[in-house]
């Protein structure tokens, strides 16, 4: 990612249906924890400001104009109705003012994802789609539910993540960062779908083959030099989510 990517240049409007419309494909490919779980986007020119969902809507119920705009200490910056999850700004608002590149952050409690989560390999290279995120994984320890009585829990979460383009949450769940909502989405589809290859194969009980690092290395290059950051999907995304749940952009 780099710092001249984020946002092509949109605004918060077309920034919120981008959000908006992330929130309804994570309910629709069965990727939520009921009104757990956020996914943010940082606004441009509102300081380290950035949308999230409102706390207790569930993911196929939020709209465009449902999101909260909050500042980076979770306070609301809009009237609004619904409170904010401490847990949400606590990750999300961390990595927001860390990483200028990091512009969507998306965080999932998935079957696959906690399941690896409590493993201590993390992703393995069991599969091309696993290669793409070797060695761009983060891994941070467990230490407790994310809240505001420990704030410098932060600084961990940063360190963790580096430059990488996400986070294996040990004993919690998954976390990935995109220049826009559109490779975040990517990065998080990806990195569970990564996952349920890990725990299907190991369900097999039959020894896994792990390719060599060198054929590793080269797969993981080919994704990085051949990739669009996930927008030929998000384009066909939207058109589905366009003819099948329009109420989204409201």
């Amino acid at each position: 990612m780099s710092p001249d990517y984020p946002y092509d240049g949109q605004d918060e409007q077309s920034l919120r249906e981008d959000l908006a419309a992330a929130y309804r494909l994570v309910a629709l490919f069965g990727m939520t924890d009921l009104v757990y779980t956020h996914l943010s986007v940082r606004v441009p020119g509102e300081g380290h400001s950035f949308l999230v969902n409102p706390y207790g809507l569930l993911f196929e119920e939020i709209t465009a104009s449902s999101l909260v705009l909050v500042d980076a200490e979770g306070h609301p910056k809009q009237e609004t109705s619904w409170p904010v999850n401490p847990a949400g700004f606590v990750i999300h608002s961390a990595i927001h003012r860390a990483r200028p590149d990091a512009a969507c952050v998306m965080h999932t409690h998935t079957l696959a994802g906690m399941a690896v989560a409590a493993q201590e390999g993390g992703i393995l290279p069991l599969n091309q789609i696993s290669m793409e995120f070797y060695g761009r994984i983060g891994f941070h320890a467990y230490e407790g539910i994310a809240a505001d009585d420990n704030l410098s829990e932060r600084e961990r979460l940063v360190r963790d993540l580096g430059n990488n383009y996400g986070l294996i949450l040990q004993n919690h769940g998954l976390l990935a960062a995109g220049g826009t909502v559109a490779e975040a989405f990517y990065r998080i589809w990806y990195m569970e779908q990564a996952c349920r290859i890990q725990i299907a194969v190991q369900s097999t009980g039959v020894p896994a083959h792990l390719p060599s690092e060198e054929e590793i290395l080269r797969t993981r290059a080919q994704f990085e030099t051949g990739g669009d950051q996930g927008r030929l999907c998000w384009q066909a995304l939207r058109r589905k989510l366009d003819r099948e749940q329009p109420d989204y952009i409201q």
